[in-house]
């Protein structure tokens, strides 16, 4: 089965404040096994079901032989987020325990389109193999 994991927090966990806006706002490392036969790409999408499905992160274009994700490193070609920018923004729930999916699809194309977030999610879903996915939970500063 596909699975994916961090050593940067535990699923179902509390993300460290290191990756949210009140951190240094970088990428916590991910890592995939059992990629499905005939993967020739992965994609990432980060977002938070429990605000609206914020996108907090759209990567595209890994390649089929890249198997993790370092702390602070883009894997791929960033597309622009809920944050209208092209790169990783983290939690910054305004109320509450929000949760923030990371998920790795594996795809059956070399190279994605998409340049906007609903075409991502229609691509990415026309076109995977498989969804791993891994969350972890922030609560508001404020």
């Amino acid at each position: 089965m596909f699975t994916v994991t961090s050593k940067s927090f535990t699923n179902k966990g509390p993300l460290p404040i290191k990756y949210s806006t009140y951190g240094d706002d970088v990428n916590p490392e991910l890592s995939w096994t059992n990629v499905p036969e005939g993967t020739k790409s992965f994609c990432i999408i980060n977002d938070d079901p429990d605000g609206h499905n914020w996108v907090h992160w759209l990567v595209k274009n890994i390649p089929a032989d890249v198997t993790s994700v370092p702390e602070d490193t883009v894997p791929g070609e960033e597309v622009v987020s809920s944050w209208r920018i092209k790169k990783y923004k983290g939690p910054r729930p305004p109320s509450g325990t929000h949760r923030y999916f990371f998920k790795v699809y594996a795809l059956k194309i070399e190279k994605m389109k998409a340049n906007n977030i609903r075409d991502f999610y229609k691509e990415a879903e026309a076109n995977k193999l498989a969804v791993a996915e891994i969350y972890g939970t922030f609560s508001s500063q404020n």
